[in-house]
Parts: structure tokens; C-alpha cells; sequence
């Protein structure tokens, strides 16, 4: 419409039965909008709830090992840190220091080294391991790949069910009674050569 008087534009917005929106306020003249506004909200509401509902949310698990872990409760322990990185989420290794542990820092960073090592096909180091008071942290994040074992696995599962299915009837194609002595022609044979 161009440059119009604010009651003019009001006055057109009512005749049509729409509202007057200002969109940039800032401008000089400010620019307004005739449109539906509660028409608009909704569609924008609409568009946020759809943008969140496909923003992929990151999940921070935290696994807590001391300097003189034993080899079992380690593999343990690295066991949960494949399983989380295969959900594809970020892990958290705290290594909690007690009394005079503190005073080899050096442990506690071989240990998270050798578990990012032990993890590097579907886990990378996004932080390195620092010292947080008595605790040293490190975070995990998961690589392309990680989960792709678990899908592959899906994959061959979904497989072996479709050949249990056989002709598709949902039951394993049997025998044919030819392929099979069946036991009670077994017996009967027995007896013959017996006699």
C-alpha cells in the first residue's frame, strides 16, 4: 500500500477483518503488515514444534573409574563406554583420585588413554584429560561409524528370520518323508534283517 497514516492502515486492516502487524519497528517509517495474526502464530508454532521433533538431541553419560582399576571391573567399565557411544551419545570419563593418588596424575591419564585407544573405531576424544580438583575428566564423542555394528547386527537378524519363514506361509518348509527314515520304518527294517 506504501506510506499510509497509522488510523488509515487500521481502518483497512478492519475492513477486511484482518489484524495490523508491525514487522520492523526500527525502520524509518516503521513497516506493518496486514495479515491474520493468530493465523500466523499457529503456523509458527507449527514450524518450531517440527524443527524440534527432527533436531537430533546429544546425551552425556558419565562412567567414574579410581587409578587402580583391576582388568576386570576395567573391561567392565569399557564394556558400558561401547554401549553408550554405540546409542550415539557423548561419554564422560571421570577418574575419581583418593587421599595421595593425586599425586600421580599420571595414572589416571594413562588409564583414560589407554580406554580412548581401546575405543578409537567408534569413539573420539573431543576433550582432552585435565584435572578438575580431585577428579580428571575426558569426553568421548562417537565417530561416524559408531552404531553401525549394532544396524549390521539388525541387518542379520532381519535376514535369518526371512529364511525360517521359508515359502512365506510363516512355517519352515518340512522334510519331504523321502529325505528321512522315520522311526518306525527303522524298526521295522531291524526286524527283518533279524529274522
Amino acid at each position: 500500500m506504501g506510506i499510509t497514516p497509522t488510523k488509515e492502515a487500521l481502518a483497512h486492516a478492519e475492513a477486511k477483518g484482518l489484524d495490523l502487524v508491525e514487522v520492523a519497528a526500527q525502520a524509518d517509517p516503521p513497516v506493518a503488515k496486514v495479515m491474520d495474526y493468530g493465523k500466523y502464530r499457529y503456523e509458527q508454532e507449527q514450524k518450531a514444534k517440527l524443527a524440534r521433533k527432527h533436531q537430533s538431541q546429544i546425551h552425556v553419560k558419565e562412567i567414574k573409574l579410581r587409578p587402580k582399576i583391576s582388568t576386570h571391573d576395567y573391561e567392565t567399565k569399557k564394556g558400558h563406554v561401547v554401549r553408550f557411544l554405540n546409542q550415539r551419545a557423548k561419554v564422560k570419563v571421570t577418574i575419581m583420585f583418593r587421599g595421595r593418588e593425586n599425586l600421580h596424575p599420571e595414572r589416571g591419564r594413562d588409564l583414560l588413554m589407554r580406554l580412548a585407544d581401546d575405543v578409537k573405531e567408534i569413539g573420539v576424544i573431543e576433550s582432552e584429560p585435565a584435572i578438575d580438583g580431585r577428579n580428571m575428566i575426558m569426553v568421548l564423542g562417537p565417530t561416524k561409524n559408531a552404531g553401525a555394528a549394532k544396524d549390521a547386527k539388525a541387518e542379520d537378524v532381519k535376514i535369518g528370520e526371512e529364511a525360517v519363514q521359508g515359502d512365506g506361509s510363516g512355517k519352515a518348509a518340512a522334510p519331504s518323508r523321502d529325505e528321512e527314515p522315520q522311526p518306525r520304518e527303522e524298526v521295522s527294517q531291524a526286524q527283518a534283517r533279524v529274522q
